[in-house]
């Protein structure tokens, strides 16, 4: 299979950590979506929505959607346990990842990583720093009260989060003031086979 990606994406790192996670092999293929890769026609073709990361499968089927494609890639195994309401809790938090952590957090680190905090993305930059720490506040009361985000084993979920949480303060969000998300990033960090991100 291949898996087209930008390694500093959280995103794609997200997919790069299952595969390494459950050892599954793939061929990365690095992409640059500052110079146009993902809006070339060959690309589109694959993913007509025009953004990273994608996997192809070697029946030459695609899949796009970070949190769908890792979790495929982990169906049986321990990071997607069988169960409608076990894997409905993993949905649950994959959902908030995308829709209340995300479009601050990756966003705000967006801003400033890839684009240098130029003057006229300051505002918006500013704009993500509230919700970022709603949704960081949400995640360290679950962590409070259990090891990972589901329970007491990592799951999907617990990489959905890691991703942009681990790289949080490079958008400008500080995590000493959360003691239990701290813990566990130590906790997902030291899983077996585990690769930081590139």
């Amino acid at each position: 299979m291949k898996i087209y990606g930008d390694a500093k994406s959280g995103n794609c790192y997200k997919v790069q950590l299952v595969c390494n996670l459950l050892n599954i092999d793939h061929e990365w293929i690095e992409v640059d979506i500052l110079a146009g890769d993902t809006r070339s026609d060959e690309f589109l073709r694959k993913n007509p929505n025009g953004k990273i990361p994608l996997l192809e499968l070697d029946g030459g089927e695609t899949l796009s959607e970070s949190n769908a494609i890792i979790n495929f890639l982990a169906g049986g195994s321990a990071l997607y346990p069988e169960g409608g309401l076990a894997q409905a809790r993993i949905q649950q938090w994959q959902f908030f990842e995308q829709y209340s952590h995300e479009p601050c957090i990756a966003v705000a680190r967006f801003i400033n990583k890839y684009l240098g905090l130029p003057d006229d993305r300051a505002e918006e930059y500013a704009s993500k720093q509230a919700g970022g720490h709603k949704a960081l506040r949400v995640m360290e009361q679950q962590l409070q009260k259990t090891p990972y985000l589901t329970g007491e084993h990592a799951t999907t979920a617990d990489i959905s989060l890691y991703a942009y949480t681990h790289v949080a303060h490079e958008g400008g969000f500080e995590l000493a003031d959360y003691p239990a998300i701290l813990a566990w990033l130590n906790r997902v960090a030291s899983l077996p086979d585990f690769k930081p991100m590139a």
